[in-house]
């Protein structure tokens, strides 16, 4: 491990706390050693989990975070809120060409950011994830955030993923 990625995770951790605590630097009594213990547990998991993301490609990774953030957040809204419930929910199963672990963990960590899905199980190698709708969207959302993981990581990938869907039982809801 380079000093670089030592100092990439501290500055990120300190960076964190900024934003958490603010700028009273009483708080910072309490964050220093927070930051360095954090920076040390990431050093550390690191080595165990596998390689780590690309400190310049983060940068790109996180606008789309932050807007697939607030995607979802609008359309989980605009389904509830509106006059009638719109839901068609299916279990689509996806199997991520990713293959490093610590990708893979992200990639699951973030699809539930994706507009109406949830990460629901992760076994044998593929992803349940719960969707609000059958759409075909949610499929191409899926293939979308396995690019950015996979930029984010460094990796190629290949090939097409194994997807099905299915759709969810039906519930009888009160009108």
């Amino acid at each position: 491990m380079t000093l670089l990625h030592w100092l990439t995770r501290l500055a990120m951790f300190a960076l964190l706390w900024l934003v958490l605590a603010g700028t009273d630097p009483v708080s910072w009594l309490v964050g220093v050693p927070v930051v360095l213990l954090a920076t040390y547990a990431a050093v550390r998991l690191s080595r165990i989990v596998g390689s780590d993301p690309r400190p310049l490609r983060l940068l790109l990774f996180l606008p789309f975070f932050v807007w697939e953030s607030i995607l979802g957040g609008i359309d989980v809204a605009r389904r509830v809120m509106g006059p009638r419930l719109r839901i068609d929910p299916a279990l689509v199963s996806y199997r991520p060409r990713l293959r490093d672990p610590a990708a893979k963990v992200v990639f699951l960590d973030s699809i539930s950011l994706l507009p109406g899905t949830l990460s629901a199980d992760f076994r044998d190698g593929v992803a349940e994830v719960h969707a609000l709708d059958r759409d075909p969207s949610v499929v191409a959302g899926l293939k979308r955030l396995e690019r950015q993981v996979a930029s984010l990581f460094g990796e190629r990938l290949e090939g097409e993923p194994e997807v099905s869907v299915r759709p969810c039982a039906a519930t009888a809801l009160p009108t």
